[in-house]
């Protein structure tokens, strides 16, 4: 990053862009135009695009080719930086832009093989999809040509390529990509085994079920050159782009039947939470021409809405977290210049792909990939601290079996009856989700997504497995018909929180590591305890930070505390008269949390020593940290346990639960004292819980004052780790938000015109434009602008309207 900064000091327009009074003139020639004219060759007729104050806009055409050609033309418009840095980073050519400093991204995505996946699956796209797709990337090439280039490109000295549709599809794959992470899972849990073995290593990564065993074959044991890796260069970087991989990331959404609500209707709501930068991982419109009748959000780069409502049906939707990714161990001919790899006892040539990557300022650097029959060899892109003689590890992921998610987009879009968005549904391959639906005849339905492989018996995807021996292939999918699913449930609700969603007698394996119950329970005590439910009522429950963890472990620290001093006496009683909820001036949430993270440290430090508690806890690893909550609870449960003995240092006086929890309570409050003043006032949850929206790149590189314009304020952030209304925080890292509530959503099938929703920060990428951040603050504080439907509302919230007109209308007229 030094050196990409010493580019960055040649080129006068960063500087110029963070400059007051300087920066917002040269950002404003870049700003689209929202008002007016345009000719846009490509067009049948005209395009009516109406924004609202919000920056939403609600596109009118009269044909469905002229519909999408618009839509891609206001996200370029709004978002084109993100298309191109997106676009960048799936296919591996950011070091054509930033330099070498980027080269680990580029050779891991490249490995990876989103754009590949994408390639081969727009083979398959025909008919309207492949109509929509190509009509789609034309109106963000017309926006290319007609409008100055976001300032982005000047700093960067980057011209976009022309878009195209399978630009489209590698969007997607980034999602499942960013919705999945199962194979840094199964690297860290080798390694785990290796260290301290199966049995501490089921306790602190525990699968849901703790009582499977760990069926570990000898070879995954001894994983050498990944035994003592802390750091995975690649992936890291990433990450940092990417946002927050957790396994679970994503999502809250759940439906209501009419004899639950005060109107007689469903009511469907949605909150997805995902990594937070800026602008918004989404982007929000409405679609009115031809078949289409529809508003909701979508991803930059993509058509259509993934979700929202139509005329007739809402939907929307949370990550299933399925296991879908799995290492195999492969056995090479030669591990320093291999060419043949072993299966079932039979050599078979690797597959060689040899690419050029363009790097900014100096020469191409070479890459081969080498495939075997499950996947690339990913070692070699790990990074520089996994040991050139580790075993050769290969990826297999389902998105590369996948189907392409356009056909499936166009007939959820124009689906009528849960029959239609079944079938839509079918064709969801990846990324595998929840699918929560409701309609105007007063049906709601719950549908797993997703192509999950099923594994070969004792195969459970937990570690890497080998893969020349032929035991351990997947052997299908687990048919879409046998995905759980729910039709009117008797309950008269459906709900999902990324917990476990089949009982223990479903016969297949879907994942082992699913989050915590903490909020689907919450969400469905309150949902089971009216039946006159209001958008207001699922306002309140989507704004819900009630701590069902702090109402497990509170009791246990107030029964053994003994405060030694009047801060710790204060601390305490902030504790004991909290309302358990994470609201941004709760004092007593800011003590439990750092007693919490305090005993969460001690008690790993009893069995695992130092070091290890440190790589456990470190951000590589905390992703998946998530699942440690319901490991303590129920060890508070066992005062004898003897993991509240110290059995790394020698002679060292055991201590019982209680002398633990004084412990770690005096340490806590120890360190917020020195961390935050002793003064409690400071210690207010929203003072030291805060997310800050970051701009990618230029908001993580650079003196503070590139990084202040291209970022957002620092905000105090509601919820928690676990509360319904997510504010993620790392544990090594306390309390800065990196994963949280990105968008929202409540639909109202008794009347549209009544339904809500919100992304944050805002519409808008442009540097210092109005819409850029707009709806930052009215997120965090749950709050909503109307989800406008019909074209008199649309008119009447709009603040300007943009006429697009084919070039034979400007012909007529001159």
């Amino acid at each position: 990053m030094k050196k990409l900064w010493q580019m960055l000091k040649m080129l006068p327009p960063v500087v110029a862009a963070a400059t007051p009074g300087v920066g917002p003139f040269l950002a404003r020639g870049r700003w689209p135009r929202t008002q007016g004219a345009l000719t846009a060759p490509g067009l049948n007729g005209p395009v009516e695009i109406i924004r609202d104050k919000w920056g939403v806009p609600h596109i009118f055409a009269k044909d469905e080719h002229d519909l999408f050609f618009a839509q891609g033309y206001v996200q370029a418009q709004d978002r084109l930086w993100q298309m191109e840095m997106g676009r960048r980073i799936s296919d591996g050519t950011l070091a054509g832009m930033m330099g070498p400093g980027a080269l680990p991204v580029d050779r891991i995505m490249r490995t990876m093989g989103l754009r590949r996946a994408a390639e081969r699956a727009w083979a398959h796209v025909q008919g309207e999809a492949r109509t929509i797709a190509e009509a789609f990337a034309e109106g963000v090439n017309a926006r290319l040509k007609a409008e100055p280039l976001p300032l982005e490109c000047s700093i960067f000295g980057v011209t976009p390529a022309p878009w195209t549709p399978v630009d489209i599809l590698t969007r997607g794959n980034m999602l499942a990509l960013a919705l999945g992470g199962n194979h840094r899972l199964e690297l860290f849990r080798a390694r785990l085994l290796a260290e301290v073995g199966e049995e501490l290593t089921a306790m602190i990564l525990p699968s849901h079920a703790p009582e499977t065993p760990l069926i570990v074959p000898p070879e995954a044991m001894n994983l050498r050159g990944l035994a003592g890796v802390t750091k995975l260069e690649g992936l890291d970087k990433v990450d940092a782009l990417l946002g927050d991989p957790n396994i679970v990331s994503g999502s809250n959404n759940w439906v209501v039947h009419g004899n639950r609500t005060a109107s007689g209707k469903p009511l469907l709501a949605n909150d997805v939470h995902i990594g937070l930068g800026l602008p918004s991982t989404w982007y929000e419109s409405g679609l009115h021409g031809g078949r289409f009748n529809v508003v909701g959000f979508t991803l930059p780069g993509v058509p259509m809405v993934v979700v929202g409502h139509n005329g007739r049906i809402a939907w929307g939707m949370s990550n299933l977290g399925p296991d879908t990714q799995d290492f195999y161990i492969e056995k090479l001919d030669d591990p320093k210049a291999p060419k043949r790899y072993e299966f079932k006892g039979e050599w078979h040539d690797l597959e060689v792909l040899r690419e050029q990557i363009p790097v900014k300022g100096g020469a191409p650097v070479p890459l081969e990939i080498r495939l075997t029959r499950h996947g690339p060899l990913m070692n070699s892109v790990l990074g520089p601290q996994v040991k050139p003689d580790s075993e050769p590890l290969a990826l297999r992921w389902a998105l590369h079996d996948s189907g392409p998610l356009l056909q499936a987009l166009l007939q959820m879009n124009t689906a009528g009856s849960w029959k239609d968005f079944r079938a839509a549904l079918e064709l969801w391959e990846s990324p595998g989700q929840n699918f929560v639906y409701a309609d105007v005849e007063g049906n709601i339905g719950y549908q797993a997504t997703g192509k999950i492989p099923i594994r070969a018996a004792g195969h459970q995807g937990l570690v890497p497995v080998p893969g020349w021996t032929g035991e351990y292939e997947w052997q299908g999918w687990i048919p879409f018909q046998d995905l759980p699913a729910s039709l009117n449930p008797p309950a008269g609700f459906a709900a999902t929180a990324n917990n476990k969603i089949t009982s223990d007698d479903y016969p297949y394996l879907i994942a082992h590591n699913w989050f915590p119950g903490y909020r689907a329970k919450r969400i469905t005590d309150l949902l089971a305890a009216s039946t006159k439910h209001t958008v207001e009522d699922m306002r309140r429950i989507q704004a819900e930070t009630y701590s069902l963890p702090a109402e497990a472990l509170r009791p246990y620290l107030l029964a053994a505390a003994q405060p030694a001093d009047a801060l710790q006496t204060k601390a305490l009683e902030e504790v004991k008269s909290w309302d358990l909820r994470f609201e941004t001036d709760r004092i007593g949430a800011t003590v439990f949390q750092s007693w919490y993270i305090t005993l969460l440290r001690n008690l790993l430090s009893n069995k695992l020593g130092k070091e290890l508690v440190n790589r456990y806890l470190a951000s590589e690893y905390e992703r998946h940290g998530s699942m440690h909550m319901p490991w303590v609870i129920g060890l508070m449960e066992k005062p004898d346990s003897e993991w509240f003995q110290d059995s790394k240092t020698p002679g060292k006086k055991k201590e019982t639960r209680d002398e633990l929890v004084r412990r770690s309570f005096a340490e806590a409050v120890q360190w917020m004292s020195q961390k935050y003043g002793p003064d409690m006032a400071g210690w207010q949850w929203g003072r030291v819980h805060t997310v800050t929206f970051i701009n990618a790149p230029l908001g993580r590189i650079g003196p503070a004052f590139v990084r202040r314009a291209f970022n957002s304020k620092t905000l105090p952030a509601r919820g928690d780790n676990y509360s319904v209304d997510g504010s993620s925080f790392l544990w090594s890292r306390p309390y800065e938000v990196v994963h949280g509530t990105a968008l929202r959503m409540i639909i109202d099938l008794n009347d549209f015109s009544k339904s809500v929703g919100i992304h944050t920060p805002g519409q808008s990428e442009h540097l210092y434009h109005p819409h850029r951040d707009d709806m930052m603050e009215m997120s965090q504080n749950v709050e909503f602008h109307p989800l406008l439907f019909t074209r008199q509302q649309v008119e009447t919230h709009a603040e300007g309207t943009l006429t697009l007109q084919p070039a034979t209308a400007l012909a007529k007229q001159g």
